[in-house]
């Protein structure tokens, strides 16, 4: 795995692309990317530090693990175009509703697939990386990616019947985070505090509640009532977050990305 080729070069795939180099572990990889937009493939890659492709053969030819990043109803035009060369390569998919299943019936038989699902906090190595079971990988090769990916963040292994909901919770959830990030700060500019304080406050306090919950295991209910002393500020703003119902906004915002 010297060679790390990106098919689609957007968002997600930078994000793993300046993780990989910011990484002790994947530094030690060349990483190369396509794009049909040349022009914005090259910015983009002089910005990161990868090396941009003219062609879907030039990235295959040189790689022999490649992501599959384009989006999800282009992969089967790309395998169209590509597939025959994909002959003992190992493919990572992080395409949404593609499974092994999907990708095994349009990719040559020597050809490795493993599905992921990373999000983008793996850009400052402090990502979540769900990686489906199934696969057919060797065990040594899948360990080596599993180390590469595990550089760049946390790995969670599910099975695939799973992974949308996984991906509903890590994949969609950041979004959902940086909404709560952005409405905590504007509460507390509402209140006389400078915005970039607003920000640096909010941001280590949700950094800091969840390492305590990871490092200690304790129920997240437990924590909450930790900080709520009887008749205390912190339980009458409890009472109005349950009255406008963030448990239920949340669980339904959930449900509704994993469907």
């Amino acid at each position: 795995m010297e060679n790390i080729g990106f098919i689609g070069f957007g968002n997600m795939a930078q994000a793993l692309a300046m993780g990989f180099n910011a990484s002790e572990k994947g530094s030690s990889y060349r990483i190369f990317a396509y794009a049909p937009n040349q022009k914005k493939l090259k910015e983009n890659c002089s910005r990161i530090g990868s090396v941009p492709c003219a062609s879907l053969g030039e990235l295959v030819s040189k790689c022999d693990t490649i992501f599959f990043a384009c989006k999800p109803y282009q992969i089967e035009g790309v395998l169209g175009e590509i597939g025959k060369d994909l002959e003992g390569k190992q493919l990572v998919s992080v395409a949404a509703g593609w499974d092994y299943e999907r990708f095994a019936g349009l990719i040559p038989e020597t050809a490795k697939i493993q599905c992921i699902m990373p999000n983008t906090p793996v850009s400052v190595s402090e990502g979540v990386l769900l990686v489906a079971e199934e696969n057919n990988w060797d065990e040594n090769e899948r360990e080596e990616l599993l180390n590469l990916l595990g550089s760049v963040g946390r790995v969670v292994e599910l099975p695939t019947r799973l992974m949308n909901a996984g991906m509903a919770v890590s994949g969609c959830g950041p979004a959902f985070v940086d909404m709560i990030i952005e409405a905590l700060a504007d509460g507390a500019v509402k209140n006389g505090i400078q915005r970039k304080q607003a920000y640096e406050l909010v941001c280590q306090t949700l950094i800091g509640s969840a390492k305590l919950q990871l490092e200690t295991g304790i129920h997240p209910g437990e924590l909450k009532d930790n900080v709520c002393s009887p008749g205390g500020v912190t339980i009458k703003g409890v009472a109005v977050l349950e009255e406008e119902g963030i448990r239920s906004a949340l669980i339904k915002a959930i449900d509704v990305c994993a469907k």
